[in-house]
């Protein structure tokens, strides 16, 4: 029974992941901003020194800020910086502590697609989600010696929260560059990460696309 933590832990995707996980048998920590607020290093710290360690920590937690450069002031930048990868890699950081110190752990980085492929209006979000690929890559390298594994799942297009207000129009546009015609669902992500953390602990620094858009 290894413990999981996910942050963004009461949103469509974290709760998904918290259903597989504790059906795997795993003892799960879903905190939602609340209670892990990851744009405060007050927050991520008092969460994480008020637990023992986790073996996986799935950073979820996620932002959406879709600006035209024109009208693109530094809040609408900086809000998906803030959560997306600044948050990512505070929480990263705090719960490697513990990883080093029991020699063993996993990082699972929820990225995305527009991370290569943003849409027009998706430059904050999608460099947000683009720094989180190098910050994956170095960490595998830096963290492998101590066992611990880092690596970023690219859900693809989910119907959560996160995407309620998106336009039917441009949900039938994402649906067409699909090559099999349909999208993921937050389930279908979970069981991937439930795989990739207890069946392949070998693999590290890999960035995995779970739909079926080229690219």
């Amino acid at each position: 029974m290894d413990r999981v933590c996910i942050t963004g832990g009461h949103g469509t995707l974290g709760r998904a992941l918290a259903d597989a996980f504790r059906a795997a048998g795993d003892r799960v920590s879903a905190p939602g901003r609340d209670e892990l607020d990851v744009t405060d290093m007050g927050s991520v710290t008092s969460f994480f020194s008020s637990h023992d360690g986790f073996d996986l920590l799935i950073l979820n937690a996620g932002a959406a800020e879709n600006v035209l450069l024109a009208r693109c002031d530094v809040e609408s930048w900086d809000r998906p910086m803030q959560v997306n990868l600044h948050g990512a890699f505070r929480c990263a950081q705090a719960a490697a502590r513990s990883m080093l110190e029991s020699r063993r752990g996993h990082l699972v980085f929820i990225s995305s697609h527009a991370a290569d492929h943003p849409s027009a209006g998706q430059a904050a979000y999608g460099a947000s989600k683009a720094g989180l690929h190098g910050l994956v890559r170095s960490l595998a390298l830096e963290l492998g010696p101590a066992n611990i594994r880092a690596n970023a799942v690219l859900p693809g297009f989910l119907d959560t929260r996160m995407t309620d207000d998106v336009s039917d129009s441009r949900r039938g546009s994402v649906l067409r560059d699909h090559a099999l015609g349909r999208l993921n669902t937050c389930e279908s992500v979970a069981r991937f990460i439930v795989h990739l953390h207890h069946h392949l602990p070998h693999t590290s620094g890999q960035l995995f696309q779970l739909d079926s858009r080229p690219g």
